[in-house]
């Protein structure tokens, strides 16, 4: 057995002391503050060193990787018993990092590719998170019959996935020693996902998982997205079907796969003419954040409109003006880019194609194009955008985030801010207007 995956059983074996966190209550931190004393003072040398080990803790005489870790989930127990975090979302949190890790290492040792590596990765988190919960739930109720908690099935199996999927994403955005920052992170937006979450259907669930490996699949087989980039889309769409629903889904993948297409559009003759993006136009975190950060805030927001006395038909103004914003503006930059006679926005001087700011009329065609593709299918699908009112709101909010992106290239990007922050500021001006307007309106 290599080093790497005798480790990580090692870790996975320790991880699952969480298991008695329903037993000890407010003493479920002990275990492992125990093992973190022993990884750090104790253990030196010997067989039981070698299989925690990790690269330079033989330089230092102790195993700094297993005490943060075992520091990191005693910290999350504290959590159980100092604000009232479900028990069952501490187990499952650790088991998720611990049987993730398992899962990526099995799947190395017989394999370098990286989407294969993380696909085991969010698959051992997945059962890690799904037993984490029952145990939890099992010795917490006082072992209720294991049929009585079938109908908690869809919710658990829901947050197990989402669990292993930010999981994973914050492992490739982070180092393996970074584990404590990840466990706590990952815990932290589990406890929020299971207070959003309402009540979540079988049919639901089946269903958003399997769009949602189906778009995780194709975005990395056609190269449209990075892992890290893949991940991020899985998750929200995951989030956005469970906390707003299908036809919210319909919006987000009008942008997601509209906007790949366009990335790929005359790639060679993009990337000749200096304007493609980088990597092959696969889209990674950061674009990934950039254009639907302010999306996900609104479905979120949506989701707690149920338990707090907010309007949530804002919520989907503000979800479809943002991603009719971030289409128009994808759409205007990728087509765009193709012409010349660019001007740029703020004083119609002619620019080279591809500067910050610069348009053409190809551009702002195709922007407005991107923005109507949005409107008409939120109008279709989204209960509270109704045409054709609704979707002139929404149109006028993309337009909106498309002229705000130009004028933020032309007088503040590349040297003060980059082009995610851009993309941010647009996609939050399409879904201010896009609200504000509907608010004034409606």
């Amino acid at each position: 057995m290599q080093s790497t995956l005798r480790r990580a059983g090692g870790f996975a074996a320790v991880g699952t002391l969480a298991l008695a966190a329903p037993v000890l209550e407010a003493a479920a931190f002990a275990p492992f503050a125990a093992v973190a004393l022993l990884a750090a003072f104790v253990v030196d040398d010997g067989p039981l060193f070698e299989v925690f080990a990790r690269p330079g803790d033989h330089q230092d005489g102790r195993l700094n990787g297993l005490a943060g870790f075992a520091l990191a989930a005693a910290g999350l127990a504290i959590l159980v018993a100092a604000m009232d975090m479900p028990v069952a979302l501490f187990v499952a949190t650790v088991l998720v990092i611990s049987y993730g890790n398992l899962g990526k290492q099995a799947v190395a040792a017989v394999s370098d590719d990286p989407f294969l590596g993380t696909s085991g990765f969010v698959v051992g988190g997945f059962l890690g998170g799904l037993a984490g919960q029952f145990g939890g739930r099992l010795v917490r109720e006082s072992a209720p019959p294991l049929v009585s908690l079938w109908p908690s099935l869809p919710l658990f199996v829901f947050l197990a996935s989402a669990a292993a999927i930010v999981a994973a994403l914050f492992r490739e955005m982070l180092f393996e020693r970074d584990d404590p920052l990840v466990m706590l992170s990952t815990g932290l937006l589990l406890w929020l996902f299971d207070a959003l979450a309402g009540p979540v259907g079988a049919v639901e669930i089946v269903g958003a998982l399997a769009l949602t490996i189906a778009l995780g699949y194709v975005s990395y087989a056609l190269e449209a997205a990075s892992v890290a980039g893949m991940l991020s889309g899985v998750l929200f769409s995951l989030l956005v079907i469970v906390f707003g629903g299908f036809g919210w889904f319909a919006v987000l993948m009008a942008f997601f796969a509209i906007g790949a297409l366009s990335t790929k559009f005359r790639y060679e003759e993009k990337r000749d003419r200096g304007v493609a993006e980088e990597n092959d136009g696969a889209r990674g975190t950061g674009n990934v954040l950039g254009n639907a950060a302010v999306a996900l805030v609104a479905v979120v927001g949506f989701a707690a409109s149920a338990r707090v006395p907010v309007d949530g038909t804002l919520f989907q103004f503000a979800f479809a003006g943002s991603m009719a914003a971030a289409l128009s503006d994808t759409l205007s930059s990728e087509v765009g880019g193709l012409y010349d006679n660019t001007r740029l926005i703020t004083t119609l001087e002619r620019v080279d194609p591809g500067t910050d700011g610069g348009v053409t009329w190809q551009g702002e065609l195709s922007g407005l194009l991107g923005a109507t593709i949005v409107a008409v299918v939120a109008a279709l699908l989204l209960s509270a955008v109704t045409a054709p009112v609704g979707g002139t709101i929404v149109l006028l909010g993309g337009l909106a985030g498309m002229t705000a992106d130009s004028v933020l290239g032309a007088t503040v990007e590349g040297a003060r801010i980059g082009n995610e922050a851009v993309n941010f500021t647009a996609t939050l001006v399409g879904a201010v207007v896009s609200t504000g307007v509907a608010f004034l309106v409606l």
